[in-house]
């Protein structure tokens, strides 16, 4: 019950908590915001790769031994969310003005779901292996999530929606969360051999999101001292999951 009551408190802080952010970061002078988004996303950047290098591949390489297998799930999750992103199912916007992606309101709305959907698995996935571990990853998942929150924010807005509509939606959304926590913990913690393979497809999902979303756009900024920042905080997100790992051993 205890773990349980971890992956409810983490996917609930993993949903509304962005959700939230994002909706008052909206309310800031778009000037501040377009200066503080790069930085989030750098941070979270780091968040995503150390968790997945740092945290989740060992601990599935280490559980099974087999470690062909692992990679091969790695390498098809990778193609999972190629494919997906590609039907305009799993798609992010890390700035307020995204003109990126230019699917529907519900679209978007569905889209978003996926992800946190996804987002659940992977939290309760890492709490079924250990505590220090779901911390990690749902701190990856909150850093990159409240960018992303804001992305969506930002195109419902500009398909029309109101920002109290818009707020609703993306809490609407943010509960698939919930639901995919919730199904994984009933469904994998009698099957502890399918853990690895859950944490090597949840690995792909961070590197996807963090290679080619994130650091896409990232390199756009060329000069030095924006580099030099943006370098800093992908190393501080990579810190911070260094810094669980070694607090809890």
């Amino acid at each position: 019950m205890k773990t349980l009551l971890l992956i409810t408190v983490f996917c609930l802080l993993g949903s509304v908590f962005p959700v939230g952010l994002a909706a008052l970061l909206l309310f800031v002078p778009r000037a501040m915001r377009d200066k503080l988004l790069p930085l989030l996303v750098s941070y979270a950047a780091g968040t995503l790769l150390g968790a997945a290098f740092l945290g989740m591949l060992p601990r599935a390489l280490t559980a099974t031994g087999m470690p062909h297998r692992v990679m091969l799930f790695v390498l098809g999750g990778i193609m999972l969310f190629f494919i997906l992103e590609k039907l305009v199912l799993w798609r992010h916007c890390h700035k307020s003005g995204c003109t990126v992606h230019s699917a529907a309101g519900p679209l978007v709305i569905i889209g978003d779901a996926l992800h946190n959907l996804i987002d659940g698995v992977v939290i309760a996935g890492s709490f079924l292996v250990s505590v220090p571990a779901g911390i990690a990853v749902s701190i990856a998942v909150i850093a990159h999530e409240v960018p992303q929150e804001i992305g969506d924010f930002a195109l419902l807005l500009d398909y029309g929606y109101s920002r109290k509509k818009a707020l609703l939606m993306n809490l609407l959304s943010s509960a698939s969360t919930m639901a995919g926590g919730i199904i994984v913990f009933h469904a994998l913690s009698g099957l502890q051999a399918m853990i690895p393979y859950v944490l090597a497809i949840s690995a792909a999902s961070f590197i996807y999101i963090a290679l080619a979303d994130i650091l896409p756009g990232l390199n756009r900024k060329f000069t030095i001292t924006e580099s030099a920042v943006q370098t800093m905080l992908l190393c501080a997100g990579i810190g911070t999951i260094v810094a669980i790992r070694a607090l809890n051993g």
